[in-house]
């Protein structure tokens, strides 16, 4: 029996179904873009938290972070894997 499961395939893969999904509530599409961002008061300047938005919600949830002074910069998805390969300055924080 799998908790994360229930009352589905037995053979079924446990888990979110995709790891790329929109961060909007209650949106399950699949995410296109991701919006960096980091809070001032409590993050490093360097330090980059990651939103990811799908083609219908992207304009939205970067609106939310700039009216607060958090948004950095939108990235397509894609562009993450180039960003994971090369050396990045900062800590932990």
């Amino acid at each position: 029996m799998n908790i994360f499961n229930l009352g589905g395939d037995p053979g079924a893969a446990a888990g979110p179904a995709s790891a790329t999904t929109c961060s909007r509530k209650a949106c399950r599409a699949d995410a296109s873009w991701q919006l960096l961002w980091n809070n001032p008061k409590i993050h490093t300047p360097d330090r980059r938290k990651v939103w990811l938005a799908c083609g219908e919600h992207k304009e939205w949830l970067e609106d939310y972070l700039q009216t607060r002074g958090l948004w950095k910069e939108t990235l397509p998805v894609d562009a993450e894997q180039a960003s994971n390969s090369a050396p990045t300055s900062g800590g932990n924080g």
